[in-house]
């Protein structure tokens, strides 16, 4: 009887403990837990892999950036540069211009070295040796336009051909608006679209040892017609012209017949901005 008495305590006792330790906080019930899921070793260290990857491309694009700000910084600069040269230019034409005026005498600008060639006619009737300087000139549709220096080669050139072309002495607002408005680049043999000075940077900045890396230097150059002249006018396309607005006068006459065709010296300006 009092081995029974004994039992009884001690279970109960045992009872009440299980029930304190079971509603303790932090305590679970091991019995209904669910066994935790295991990851496959390859889905580790994929995850791994692609958190490598995502760092050195989050590195890189900030770099990319960084480097892209500097650049657009450094174009800046320049342009500021140029567009003080040009106002500089300016002033000094009218301040020659007005001291040649109260002396009583004239002032007679520089010669113009750059040149804009455009050909007006097809091959109908050409002889073989005009239509291989139309080649060279890399006039090779009707309407195409490139940029030339002024030399004896490149006039004696033109003379030949005077028919079938017209050129003139373009300004400086001419240059920008073709290279912004019609500019194309030669990349790879393609005719590619000038959207950004990446494309310049990357086809002139070795060949120019960094002196030409956006658009803006590109004007500059072949508007001063710089030592790097021909680079430039090999990187771009041959301007691709509309129709001017009114048509054209009489394509078949010289300009100073008035017709088209020939030298039309500043007034080309004018036809340019037409056909724009």
């Amino acid at each position: 009887a009092l081995w029974t008495k004994a039992r009884v305590r001690s279970s109960t006792r045992l009872k009440h403990f299980s029930r304190s330790v079971w509603f303790l906080p932090g305590v679970y019930e091991p019995s209904s837990t669910k066994p935790m899921p295991t990851v496959p070793e390859s889905v580790l260290k994929k995850r791994k892999r692609q958190e490598k990857w995502q760092q050195e491309k989050d590195a890189a694009a900030a770099a990319k950036a960084e480097a892209g700000k500097k650049k657009t910084e450094v174009c800046f600069k320049r342009a500021e540069a140029y567009v003080k040269e040009y106002r500089e230019q300016e002033k000094q034409l009218v301040h020659m211009k007005r001291a040649a005026r109260k002396a009583g005498t004239f002032y007679v600008e520089p010669e113009q070295k750059l040149l804009f060639v455009m050909r007006l006619r097809g091959i109908n009737g050409m002889h073989p040796k005009t239509r291989h300087i139309m080649q060279v000139l890399r006039l090779l549709q009707i309407n195409n336009g490139v940029f030339m220096k002024v030399n004896k080669a490149t006039m004696n050139m033109l003379v030949k051909v005077d028919p079938y072309i017209m050129y003139g002495y373009p300004t400086l607002k001419t240059v920008k608006d073709l290279v912004y408005k019609r500019g194309y680049a030669k990349v790879g043999g393609q005719r590619v679209p000038i959207t950004d000075n990446s494309i310049i940077e990357d086809a002139l900045s070795e060949k120019t040892k960094g002196a030409i890396i956006c658009i803006e230097d590109l004007i500059h150059e072949i508007y001063t017609v710089g030592p790097f002249f021909k680079e430039c006018t090999k990187f771009l396309w041959p301007f691709k012209m509309s129709c001017p607005a009114g048509g054209f006068s009489r394509i078949r006459n010289h300009f100073v017949e008035g017709g088209d065709a020939g030298n039309r010296e500043e007034y080309v300006n004018e036809l340019i901005h037409r056909m724009l």
